[in-house]
């Protein structure tokens, strides 16, 4: 842990200084440039008023613009929201958008740890921290990430089994996201999210887990049939005790069962008389 603090706080610390260097470059472009600088001037004054439409800049709130004058970045980084100037022939810029980025990283198929193939596709959130970065340390970061995306998916995938990358979506994302986060922040990019969209299985894998699932669900049920039929006969048990201890018990209960047969359906029922219950006349 603390040796994960401390290469975040180097990488943290090499990334202000990349951003001091690029912000607060040394102007020196020599006694050339300072010539073609005052001629560009000369020029503008020369051709004013149509000279100022070249002049003026306007990006966006959600843009940032970053001027290069003879190659090098001017002095304090980007510019922007809103107005600003430049020197024809001697300034251009580039405008980077601030905004969040959403893109979908392209299915890929995975070998996991337990030699299953799968297809895992996914999206990511990320935006320009830093356009400064964004434009002096990499050529193009919008297809570095695309590509860095995928390659740390298939990274993060291959280290784990299928029940985890099943189960555990929450945090493979969280870990590639970390992973994306400390790759591009010297590029000037933050990863804000990183969500598993689908895993698809090969569809023999499929019909094996099916099997596998209808298999526990019936040994389940047979289970909870067999704990149905023991709970049952340990109450016969008890009322049959119950019956023993009064004969007249079980004629009612046999009484009551033919009022229940002849309640469901019209019938006839024939059925013997209990000599028990003659004896009385016969001895009168």
């Amino acid at each position: 842990m603390d040796d994960d603090r401390e290469a975040s706080k180097l990488r943290t610390d090499r990334r202000r200084q990349q951003q001091a260097a690029l912000e607060n470059p040394d102007n020196n472009i020599g006694l050339c440039g300072w010539v073609l600088v005052l001629f560009s001037i000369l020029l503008v004054i020369v051709t004013l008023p149509f000279s100022i439409w070249m002049c003026i800049k306007i990006v966006k709130e959600y843009e940032r613009a970053i001027i290069f004058r003879l190659g090098r970045i001017l002095r304090g980084g980007a510019k922007g929201p809103g107005l600003f100037f430049i020197i024809p022939c001697t300034d251009n810029f580039i405008n980077v958008d601030m905004r969040t980025i959403t893109f979908d990283i392209p299915p890929q198929e995975v070998l996991t740890k337990d030699s299953v193939t799968v297809c895992v596709d996914g999206v990511v959130y990320y935006r320009v921290q830093n356009a400064t970065l964004a434009v002096a340390n990499i050529t193009n970061a919008d297809a570095a990430t695309r590509l860095l995306a995928q390659t740390t998916l298939r990274n993060v995938l291959g280290t784990k089994n299928l029940a985890e990358i099943l189960s555990d979506r929450e945090e493979i994302a969280h870990s590639m996201q970390s992973t994306l986060d400390d790759a591009t922040d010297d590029w000037g990019i933050k990863v804000e999210r990183v969500e598993i969209k689908d895993v698809k299985l090969p569809l023999q894998l499929q019909r094996a887990m099916a099997a596998e699932a209808e298999a526990t669900r019936e040994a389940r049920a047979k289970v909870i049939a067999a704990e149905g039929e023991m709970n049952a006969s340990r109450a016969l048990k008890e009322a049959s005790m119950v019956i023993a201890e009064s004969p007249s018990a079980l004629q009612l209960r046999y009484l009551q069962t033919l009022n229940t047969i002849a309640a469901e359906k019209n019938s006839t029922i024939i059925f013997p008389l209990p000599i028990d219950m003659l004896q009385g006349f016969m001895k009168q």
